[in-house]
């Protein structure tokens, strides 16, 4: 049984949307408002801090630019249960920039997957929780990542396993913009294309800053949505921080036949965080005490 999941009423535009599945037209709870997500948001994004501020080491910046993306995902989009983290006709999402397992780990603790407590052992010898995601130690995980450029192409075996077997779950995979420099990452588009993986969608983290600066000066993506439409893939661009217009996108990508969809998610790196905020500094950096206090009243 799938987990009960927060939805939000968003407008009808006239576009194509997906079927509702059979849990949602049989629910009768009516929609939660935005507030929630939005809410449950900011509690991911204190959680993020908290624990990279906490042990020294990891990668905020891109971390909150994806969060409010996997808030809408797991707390609205997926069919999951985390009581079950191998049911076997869940959805599958697959973090492919997986040095954001800070917010990953944050959402899926929030699910239920694990306790919130666990959270304090990022990065710690022993813990299931590593600096980047370990399908091996963590409920929930469902790709090892590390090396970039990987997650599409793992996420197209996904996708085919699910035709062979005639099950109907959906792949999800969350890519950096700075990753999208990776050729695996275009043979993988190409490839998704020519088997018209349509239970496949592909969401692009597009904050424009990357380990070493602005996306635009070491190697510039635009034009990005055309280099999508080319390969073949059905293109959405929104605001990856207005959680009804994502929830919209993910809706339209659902409904989309005979192609694979891509989301380009326009974010901010470090959001939510001012002096974190379209600072490349804090790709990699972990906040000082007096950096985390701040960035905690921020996000009270």
């Amino acid at each position: 049984m799938a987990v009960r999941r927060l939805t939000v009423d968003v407008p009808d535009r006239g576009e194509t949307s997906a079927t509702p599945s059979s849990e949602e037209a049989a629910s009768t709870e009516p929609p939660v408002h935005p507030a929630a997500l939005i809410e449950k948001a900011r509690a991911v994004r204190r959680h993020v801090i908290r624990m990279i501020g906490h042990v020294g080491s990891g990668h905020p910046g891109g971390s909150l630019s994806a969060t409010d993306i996997l808030v809408a995902l797991y707390f609205a989009v997926l069919q999951h249960n985390p009581r079950d983290p191998h049911w076997p006709d869940r959805d599958r999402f697959i973090l492919s920039k997986g040095h954001a397992a800070p917010a990953l780990y944050a959402v899926l603790a929030e699910a239920g997957y694990f306790p919130v407590d666990e959270l304090s052992t990022l990065r710690q010898w022993g813990s299931r929780l590593q600096g980047h995601t370990d399908v091996n130690r963590t409920p929930g995980v469902e790709m090892s990542a590390g090396s970039l450029g990987q997650g599409l192409s793992f996420s197209i075996g996904m996708a085919l396993a699910a035709r062979l077997d005639r099950s109907g779950y959906h792949i999800y995979t969350l890519l950096g913009d700075g990753e999208c420099d990776e050729g695996q990452v275009w043979e993988a588009a190409m490839a998704a294309s020519h088997f018209h993986l349509d239970n496949l969608t592909a969401i692009v983290d597009r904050n424009q800053l990357q380990l070493d600066g602005w996306t635009s000066r070491i190697m510039d993506l635009e034009p990005l949505a055309d280099k999508w439409r080319a390969f073949g893939w059905h293109v959405l661009e929104v605001d990856g921080h207005n959680l009804a217009r994502l929830l919209d996108a993910f809706r339209q990508a659902k409904g989309v036949s005979g192609r694979p969809a891509v989301i380009i998610a326009r974010t901010i790196k470090g959001k939510g965080v001012s002096f974190m905020e379209n600072n490349v500094d804090f790709h990699g950096r972990a906040p000082s005490r007096d950096e985390l206090d701040k960035a905690l009243r921020e996000l009270a």
